[in-house]
């Protein structure tokens, strides 16, 4: 049994077929599933029958990458979560929606209402949105300079905290002889008043079983880590070693007790992509297998327009140009940027070998071993204050999934260090954390005293 009591906390990251460029070519992989609920329903259960503490998916408001090469179509998260509610039971449900391109009563309302649905198991991936393609689906002609979309992402988490709260916990009091259903002293207006928001509330929906959903956020830049610090309560980051992984640990828990938050307040999770085999040359096989499949010309057009180049500036067998965009110049996914840079220069990859490298999850750390490898893996960043968890992305789905449930848990689990079963039902109870106040609680007390 480990004598470290500290909990791990796995969430399970699902794309599709999985998360390599190339997992969708793989025989056994259903092209289709990216909008089959079937599909997700599927994974949903194997997560929870590992009884990891969440699982996640991504969205952006704009196509993501060329339709003709891979699949991209995808569903609407919020929407997908409710069906995912009504086959699970414990398992958090985390969905990323923009705060460049909603409304915070809208997004307010959609979460609230999953959060009601799943019974307190509903968490927030709040993104700002980059590139001027998804600008150009609402009506801007290119997207806002990176501050201002973190300044607009502070005011929209601002406002919506405060719809959620607009209904104190005791409102409903349901009280059928005196035909009274809420006592209105207890349903507030908000009257916020922004640079960026006007809004006069209350929500429409009753403070929901979390109080609010788990904030996740996933940006590393300068300002994302500033936003981390003071919003979010799970943070999905990426990192290659171990060095630069506890430097940003160490980096967000010293800006959050700096602005008086409780450093295990905001748990950090690495992404890891797990490619598992019996041994290890059966692991090597599959990862050079989905190596193999992977569309070079494709894949230098997706890096280039990362790196804002002409893709026939790019040499597949040479190295990175010598004179790319510094950091500052880019707009969006600054960190996701410096981190491809670096690893490139660092291991001396031909842009052929930096697409490999990426193809299994575009920055994310790849763990290529058997389970006791990957789960030894895990619990060495752990142990060295460079993770409180981790963001479990397979390569290949559902295979890639039910071997980690099924090969990696249960070691871990055997060491102690990771759970047997569910201890509570919401969200916040299986990350540790403590449903929040009602900030309008005090006022209203003393006004109806």
């Amino acid at each position: 049994m480990s004598r470290n009591p500290k909990p791990l906390h796995l969430n399970a990251f699902l794309m599709s077929v999985g998360h390599h460029e190339a997992s969708w070519r793989l025989p056994e992989s259903d092209p289709y599933a990216g909008w089959d609920v079937a599909h997700y329903r599927n994974l949903a259960r194997i997560a929870e029958r590992g009884k990891l503490d969440s699982l996640f998916l991504a969205d952006s408001p704009v196509q993501q990458g060329d339709p003709g090469q891979r699949p991209t179509g995808k569903l609407e998260p919020t929407v997908l979560l409710t069906a995912l509610a009504g086959v699970t039971e414990h398992i958090g449900l985390i969905a990323t929606a923009s705060t460049s391109y909603n409304e915070p009563y809208n997004l307010a309302r959609r979460f609230a209402s999953l959060d009601h649905v799943s019974g307190g198991r509903a968490g927030w991936n709040i993104v700002t949105t980059a590139g001027a393609d998804a600008a150009r689906n609402f009506g801007l002609d290119d997207v806002p300079p990176h501050h201002e979309r973190y300044e607009r992402a502070a005011e929209f988490v601002e406002v919506s905290r405060k719809l959620w709260d607009s209904w104190a916990d005791d409102a409903v009091v349901a009280d059928k002889a005196a035909g009274v259903h809420a006592d209105p002293a207890k349903v507030r207006a908000i009257h916020h008043r922004g640079r960026y928001f006007r809004v006069d509330g209350p929500l429409n929906v009753p403070r929901s079983p979390q109080g609010y959903p788990l904030l996740v956020q996933a940006g590393s830049s300068e300002d994302g880590r500033r936003f981390a610090a003071r919003h979010a309560e799970a943070v999905f980051t990426a990192q290659q070693t171990l060095a630069e992984a506890q430097a940003f640990y160490r980096d967000l828990k010293r800006r959050a007790a700096a602005l008086g938050r409780d450093p295990d307040g905001i748990k950090v999770l690495p992404g890891i992509v797990p490619i598992l085999g019996d041994t290890e040359a059966e692991a090597r096989e599959l990862d050079a297998e989905l190596e193999r499949l992977i569309l070079p010309e494709y894949a230098k057009r997706q890096l280039a327009a990362r790196f804002r180049l002409d893709p026939d500036t790019l040499d597949l067998d040479g190295p990175l140009p010598d004179d790319l965009p510094a950091e500052a110049e880019i707009e969006g996914a600054k960190s996701r940027y410096t981190l491809i840079v670096d690893l490139a220069r660092r291991e001396h990859l031909t842009v052929r070998q930096l697409i490999a490298r990426l193809g299994g999850g575009r920055g994310h750390r790849t763990f290529t071993g058997t389970p006791v490898q990957v789960a030894d893996a895990i619990e060495d960043w752990f142990d060295h204050g460079a993770a409180d968890g981790f963001n479990i992305m397979p390569a290949v789905l559902p295979s890639g999934l039910t071997a980690f449930v099924d090969r990696v848990v249960p070691i871990l689990q055997e060491r102690g260090r990771f759970r047997t079963g569910y201890r509570g039902r919401t969200l916040r109870e299986h990350y540790g954390l403590a449903r929040p106040a009602d900030q309008y609680a005090d006022v209203t007390d003393r006004e109806t005293a």
